[in-house]
């Protein structure tokens, strides 16, 4: 198997992660501002909290937050806001000396058009990205979409090559019935810069162990991992333990 442990990170999601990180050698995905109002209430307790857990660790990246944001809003005012929070974490990101930020399509089947929400969101991207330094990346992650095509049309014209995808491996499961996975891989391979791994029922988005579902992830690890050499994965599971166990008995870490 290939071991990926040096482009291996874990979402602070899990209690664990940081304990995890400094055990491994393994960089961390900061969660906690995923949640858009921890950037205002109590934000003290929560940026606490994230500097101390990436005390010691090397590699960094951010969850920028997601509820009810979407850049290709009908309304305009919702653009806004989006621009609003987009910025306030893109500042903490720098602050706490990560390099890439994760962020939702924000596209929801039958309330947009897909035309329309891949012009507003090429348009979103590229006036986000026109300030931002030559090292940074940033990875926009499925959720709701059933087929790759649209994140795929949305990055190649925004035509940065600061802005790939993340495919999120436990949303396909949900969403795609008629695809796995490793096909959304491939379809997004030219365009793929960072993987979530979880598990889950198919039914239910749990972000369960790797290793406890009805997903098999290792040949998506396997396809990834020799065909996206630059790719890197954060396990997103609220069991990381039992993950990176999974991870060391598939061969993937030592």
């Amino acid at each position: 198997m290939i071991d990926i442990s040096g482009r291996l990170y874990i979402s602070t999601a899990a209690d664990d992660a940081a304990a995890l990180a400094r055990e491994y050698g393994l960089g961390l995905e900061v969660a906690e501002f995923s949640t858009a109002f921890n950037m205002d209430t109590d934000f003290g307790v929560w940026d606490a909290q994230v500097r101390k857990e990436i005390r010691g660790v090397d590699r960094l990246m951010f969850h920028a937050p997601y509820n009810e944001l979407c850049p290709a809003a009908i309304d305009p005012l919702i653009v806004d806001v989006a621009k609003r929070r987009y910025a306030q974490a893109y500042t903490l990101m720098r602050g706490y000396g990560a390099d890439a930020m994760i962020v939702h399509s924000g596209f929801m089947p039958v309330l947009y058009d897909e035309g329309w929400f891949t012009d507003k969101s090429i348009a979103f991207w590229k006036e986000f990205l026109s300030d931002k330094p030559e090292d940074f990346k940033l990875y926009l992650e499925n959720v709701f979409e059933t087929s790759p095509g649209l994140l795929c049309d949305i990055v190649e014209a925004t035509d940065d090559r600061r802005f790939t995808l993340c495919l999120d491996a436990g949303h396909v499961a949900i969403q795609s019935a008629k695809a796995s996975a490793l096909d959304w891989a491939e379809r997004m391979a030219p365009y793929l810069g960072h993987v979530h791994l979880h598990n889950n029922d198919g039914k239910r988005d749990s972000h369960s162990a790797l290793g406890d579902g009805a997903s098999d992830i290792a040949p998506l690890i396997t396809w990834i991992a020799q065909a996206v050499q630059d790719a890197t994965f954060t396990v997103e599971a609220v069991d990381s333990r039992r993950s990176v166990a999974w991870l060391q008995a598939k061969g993937f870490m030592p």
